[in-house]
């Protein structure tokens, strides 16, 4: 299988409590928060060109520009979904849209970059070494 343009995917959660605005200090309402939608869109994206990868191989985000554009109350689902529009070496550019059974709440774009696990976990690592060790 190839990683190319055009793979797609979906993911469905319900707002929780522990998932609103009010709980986790991104705001003061109980409702869906930011930070949870664009949690489920980075992890929709990740996991549709998860089975393209190598061995040893996965993608981390690098950028996001998302609009939230309308609130979701508990107990409501959300969906997610995520294509794949751009592939650039290893760097992958995503659609991301966000909604809920009144319509879109959230859109966008997000971008993930393919990393050798290995190299990169030794990098961000070598940060706990003092300076010159």
């Amino acid at each position: 299988m190839e990683l190319q343009t055009g793979i797609t995917g979906k993911k469905s959660i319900t707002v929780t409590e522990e998932k609103t605005a009010q709980a986790i200090s991104s705001g003061t309402l109980p409702v869906l928060a930011t930070p949870i939608m664009i949690a489920l869109m980075e992890d929709v994206a990740k996991e549709c060109v998860a089975p393209y990868l190598a061995d040893g191989q996965s993608t981390v985000g690098i950028l996001v520009n998302i609009r939230h554009v309308s609130a979701t109350p508990v107990g409501m689902e959300v969906s997610c979904e995520a294509k794949l529009v751009e592939k650039d070496g290893r760097r992958l550019v995503f659609e991301v849209r966000a909604y809920d059974a009144a319509g879109v709440i959230g859109e966008g774009t997000h971008e993930r970059f393919v990393v050798d696990n290995e190299k990169f976990m030794a990098k961000v690592e070598g940060k706990n070494r003092p300076a010159g060790a």
